[in-house]
């Protein structure tokens, strides 16, 4: 096996970095500081970094078929037409509670976007319990709430064959799995696929790989673990010199690298001493897999 490589590669520090998404078209990575309230795009050819400020809190963004981005915001879903750096609400949440936000979101293989709410933090993990929704956008713009109860409403992904929805409320220390209709979008049948260990912390973001094996990151567990969600163990373990690891996803040319995000939000200064590289953005190669390519939003 090809031995394994981790490094920091965009240096401008999120509180809270979540939601990469790789764009082959510009070979760019789009992302989000959901307290630093913008979404920022990096190109690794030129090091550059373009952000987009937003109103709210910013829990996710992804791909839009038509150009452009949707981004989960606040309690709202809206477009981001990025040559004129302009946001547009799409549909705004009037039934969420105003002290919600949305958090993480990803495309499913029809095109629909599904984003999950949480209550605002009072400080990083403290927070009103059950508060939070699981809704999916669908590219008529209409919405469908699938359940709420949720604690902090985190990483999604589907199956290679698209039939299971893979899920995370961070707080349940779980990875969930659900039956998946791909021709309606609908969900049922919950059951847990992988329990966290005490030391692997927080599950958060997470990602597939085309062996449909899950790479699922551990908020104050410093750590990305590959688990197959078939058996219920843990394949691998990367170790990263941050422990708020929030987000993956595969990108680079053919989908070999992994990138992760990371947060410092919440870290006294003597952490921040000890691991002065929270909140960038990592790279790690030589995994000896590769992901597939992200869904883009049909609406």
């Amino acid at each position: 096996m090809s031995s394994i490589k981790v490094e920091c590669v965009v240096k401008e520090k999120c509180e809270i970095g979540e939601s990469p998404v790789w764009e082959e078209k510009d070979g760019t990575l789009i992302y989000v500081d959901i307290t630093g309230q913008r979404v920022s795009r990096w190109n690794p050819a030129t090091n550059k970094i373009q952000s987009l400020r937003t109103e709210k809190y910013v829990g996710s963004v992804v791909p839009r078929k038509s150009g452009g981005y949707m981004i989960a915001e606040g309690t709202r879903f809206a477009s981001v037409d990025w040559e004129r750096q302009k946001i547009t609400t799409i549909v705004n949440m009037e039934g969420e509670k105003s002290n919600n936000r949305f958090n993480d979101g990803k495309v499913d293989p029809a095109g629909r976007f599904f984003a999950g709410t949480m209550a605002i933090e009072v400080r990083p993990g403290e927070l009103e319990r059950k508060q939070g929704s699981l809704y999916t956008l669908y590219p008529n713009h209409t919405v469908v709430k699938h359940f709420d109860q949720v604690d902090i409403s985190n990483g999604l992904e589907w199956s290679l064959d698209h039939r299971t929805f893979y899920y995370i409320d961070s707080l349940a220390y779980t990875v969930d799995a659900f039956d998946y209709d791909l021709s309606t979008g609908s969900i049922s049948n919950r059951r847990v696929v992988y329990k966290m260990e005490k030391e692997e912390a927080i599950p958060d973001g997470m990602c597939i790989d085309t062996e449909g094996k899950l790479w699922v990151c551990c908020y104050n567990g410093g750590r990305v673990l590959r688990i197959d969600p078939q058996t219920g163990t843990r394949l691998q373990t990367v170790k990263f010199p941050a422990e708020k690891i929030t987000s993956c996803c595969f990108g680079g040319k053919d989908y070999s690298d992994l990138y992760v995000t990371s947060s410092w939000k919440g870290l006294d200064d003597a952490a921040m001493a000890k691991q002065p590289q929270a909140g960038c953005i990592f790279k790690v190669t030589g995994l000896g897999v590769k992901g597939i390519p992200p869904y883009s939003f049909a609406g």
